[in-house]
């Protein structure tokens, strides 16, 4: 997984997790696509300190992952409702069911 994209599905999960400070900066860097600098001078800390806390946010999110497995089970579960959707496409002709199927997994994605 792309690491901007892997972040930005971390700090989704957990984000609520860290502190205030933390999660200003972090979205400075991740979201808003700030560099360290930049960071730093709104901030009034070091550049150092900045790519520090990224790096404690980072391992935070990854441990708060390890255990709970959230963002690897919204992921699988998206794929497989990814398949259901092209297994009934497929199949999709006068059958409700398979349509209502198609419905659901639609919506359900969606929600996701």
């Amino acid at each position: 997984m792309e690491k901007i994209v892997e972040q930005g599905l971390l700090y989704d999960f957990y984000g609520e997790l860290l502190t205030e400070h933390q999660k200003k900066i972090y979205e400075e860097a991740v979201y808003n696509d700030m560099s360290l600098s930049e960071i730093a001078e709104d901030i009034g800390i070091s550049r150092q300190g900045v790519h520090d806390l990224i790096k404690r946010c980072d391992k935070i999110l990854l441990d708060y992952e390890s255990k709970l497995h959230l963002v690897e089970k919204f992921t699988r579960i998206k794929e497989s409702i990814r398949e259901i959707n092209q297994i009934s496409e497929s199949a999709i002709s006068e059958n409700s069911e398979i349509q209502r199927i198609q419905q659901l997994s639609n919506e359900i994605l969606a929600e996701l």
